[in-house]
Formats: structure tokens, C-alpha cells, sequence
């Protein structure tokens, strides 16, 4: 089947694509001896992690499904990290996951022992109180009062109140990035070290999270393998990295047909795709999302309610759900998009499947793989029964 013959909407896993992305991550692992990991909050699509497996380490999970996921479908490492853990799924997770990592000293104190038990290696994720987001506050593990990681502060209060309380521990973990790149990691580590540096002088391993935008065009990936080759030389640890977007950047579409377009001031496009169902970090984030042969209005400086120069088209892009504020975004075209016609976003493989839902009763969009060769096959197919099951 080819790409334009799928029903839409539908997301489409560009393989080609994807093993482009794992070259990039092999080659950094050949370069520097760390193991890379995908995390699987951004990607989940279990059907290519065979494939993922043949380039890098393993996976790493946010909770126990995650966690059995990389187990049955991933020849690899399994690591995890929670900010909290029951003790029901701690019992699961020692039996599939090689790390575990643990966001407070209280945590640790609690599972240290199944650990233990389970000769499972764990460690404690650090917050470094160091913040280099700007824009994105809702990702930002370091912001003022953020429940993630343990301060230096609250660390030393714990080691005067118990000195033997981190025996065990094996490693620290800090994730502080979201789509970054090198030269915020790099400025991150000289401030982990100067806070952190005395544990991991006596760890075994040393985890800088995710958010490292490896396999975009403009990222200085020599600056992460400095990084990278830094800590272990200095404090003789294996380096982990656990990017989620880079794995799969730019490696996936959604693709979507015109219902109906609707003017009342502005030309809306009505599409069987949406943004509250199908891409909600577009809300979320927020961003407006790459589209194929569309221009994003707000990159060439312009507004929708502007009439578009002779030749040009302009149109908000929403779905058919009730939300109100279901929008997808305000593009500029070079020709006119009527009813019937396709429309592909593009770098939709991440954040997208692995977040959507059935809101309003919207189906869910099938799931195909592209292959080498351009040719596709669907995947995965949803239903009514999708829908009544999640209820």
C-alpha cells in the first residue's frame, strides 16, 4: 500500500527515517562506551523496538507499564524512574528492570531492600536546581518548588540525619533538559558536579536523563561525547543517556483529510484529525506543528485574519470535535485546499500516539509503518471497542 492510499487520519512511522535517528545514537555510544536508551514516554510504538534494540542499549520507563513494555519487546537494558513507586509495583519491576532510579530519600529508604534482595541496581535522581529552559515551564524539572530530583539542601539535611542512609545506592540520575541542545547539558554538569561531584566520586554509574535533541541538524553532538567522555574519566562511571524525541524526530506524520471549511472572518478547515484527541501536546506545549506544503503563519511574521497576497491561501486548521479551542494551527498555502483533499503533519511520531485519546468519541487514528522502500502497512487499527474499553 503507499502512503496515499492509507485511511485517514492515520499516523505513519517513516522507518527510514527512524534507523537515520539510531545511526546518529550508535555512533555516539561507539564513540564515548555509554549506553543510550529510549524513553519510551515520548515513543512506545513497540512494533520497531526490535529495530531500536539492534542500534542502542535498551529502553527506560515512567511506570510499570512502560517498564513490562521494554521488558517483553526490547533486548536490552529496562531501567525506570517514578517519582513514586507503590510497593505493589515495586515487587513487578525488580523482576524485569536492571535500574531503578528512586526522586526522593524517603523512596529510597522504602524499596531499598527489594532491591537489594533482587540484586537490582538503584540509584537517586538529583536536582541540581539549575534551570535552562526559558519558554517551556511545564517542563522544567528544576523550577522553583518542582517535586523532582533531591536538592543538595535536602540531601545533606538527610545524610546528618542518618550518614548511612544512600548505602547501597549505586548511581545518580539528573534530567533537567527538553529539547536542548549540548551546550545546556554541558552547562548543567559543571553545576551537578559542583554540587554532586562527592556522590559520584563512589557511584558505578552516572544517568543525565533526557531532552538531549541528539539527532536534530544543528545539535553539537561533539560537545555530548565531551560530556559524556568527561564523566567517566573523571569519576569512572558508565554514562547513561535516555533520549525520548531523538530517537524518533522527525520520523512520523499524521496524515488527515478536509471535511468541510467553514468562513465566518477566517477560512477554517474542518479535518478528521485533532489536536485535543490526536496531538495534545499542540495544546499542551503549545506549538504549531510542521504540515507539508504549508507555511506556519506566525514564521513569516503575518496574522490569519490578514488577507493572504494575490496567489496565497490562509487557513486555520481545526478538527471535528466540539472543543472550542481544537486548533491546529494558522497556515499559509501556495494553492487552495478544497474539501477531500489530504493534508500530512509531519514530526508526529513522538508525543503523539503515546498521549492521544478518545475525547468527544473521536476514533483513534490507525497506525502504519513506511518502509525502506516508501511502501506501508498498517499496524495497529482501533475501534468502538478501543473507545467503550477505556470508559
Amino acid at each position: 500500500m503507499r502512503f496515499e492510499e492509507l485511511k485517514t487520519p492515520v499516523y505513519v512511522i517513516d522507518e527510514k527515517k527512524l534507523i537515520h535517528n539510531l545511526e546518529i545514537l550508535h555512533s555516539v555510544e561507539e564513540h564515548t562506551g555509554c549506553h543510550i536508551l529510549l524513553a519510551q514516554k515520548a515513543f512506545s510504538a513497540y512494533a520497531e523496538y526490535p529495530l531500536i534494540g539492534n542500534y542502542i542499549s535498551g529502553t527506560t520507563a515512567s511506570g510499570i507499564y512502560e517498564a513490562k513494555l521494554g521488558a517483553e519487546y526490547m533486548d536490552g537494558e529496562n531501567h525506570v524512574f517514578a517519582p513514586a513507586f507503590t510497593k505493589e509495583d515495586m515487587q513487578e519491576l525488580v523482576k524485569i528492570c536492571d535500574h531503578v532510579v528512586f526522586n526522593s530519600v524517603f523512596q529510597l529508604k522504602m524499596h531499598k531492600q527489594i532491591c537489594l534482595d533482587a540484586g537490582v541496581s538503584f540509584g537517586l535522581r538529583v536536582n541540581p536546581e539549575f534551570s535552562t529552559q526559558g519558554e517551556h515551564a511545564i517542563y522544567d524539572p528544576c523550577a522553583p518548588g518542582s517535586r523532582l530530583g533531591v536538592t543538595l539542601d535536602n540531601l545533606l539535611l538527610a545524610l546528618d540525619a542518618e550518614p548511612d542512609v544512600l548505602n547501597g545506592i549505586e548511581g545518580i540520575h539528573f534530567h533537567t533538559l527538553c529539547e536542548q541542545n549540548s551546550d545546556d547539558l554541558e552547562a548543567t554538569l559543571e553545576v551537578v558536579e559542583e554540587k554532586f561531584g562527592f556522590l559520584m566520586k563512589g557511584m558505578k554509574w552516572v544517568n543525565f536523563g533526557g531532552g538531549h535533541h541528539i539527532t536534530r541538524d544543528d545539535y553539537d553532538i561533539d560537545t555530548l561525547e565531551k560530556c559524556i567522555n568527561h564523566v567517566k574519566d573523571t569519576y569512572d562511571v558508565e554514562v547513561y543517556v535516555e533520549p525520548g524525541e531523538a530517537v524518533a524526530l522527525n520520523a512520523g506524520y499524521l496524515q488527515t483529510s478536509v471535511l468541510d471549511k467553514v468562513d465566518n472572518g477566517i477560512s477554517t478547515l474542518i479535518l478528521d484529525a485533532s489536536a485535543a484527541c490526536h496531538m495534545p501536546d499542540v495544546l499542551e506545549m503549545p506549538y504549531t506543528p510542521p504540515l507539508y506544503g504549508g507555511i506556519k503563519i506566525s514564521d513569516i511574521g503575518e496574522d490569519i485574519w490578514k488577507p493572504a497576497d494575490s496567489g496565497k491561501y490562509r487557513y486555520r486548521l481545526s478538527s471535528y470535535t466540539c472543543l472550542a479551542g481544537d486548533i491546529i494551527g494558522d497556515y499559509e498555502f501556495d494553492y487552495e485546499i478544497n474539501v477531500g483533499d489530504r493534508l500530512v503533519f509531519e514530526d508526529m511520531a513522538i508525543y503523539s500516539m503515546v498521549k492521544n485519546n478518545t475525547f468527544n468519541g473521536i476514533p483513534l487514528p490507525d497506525i502504519a509503518i513506511m518502509n525502506e522502500d516508501g511502501s506501508c502497512r498498517v499496524w495497529k487499527h482501533f475501534s468502538y471497542e478501543d473507545f467503550k474499553g477505556r470508559l
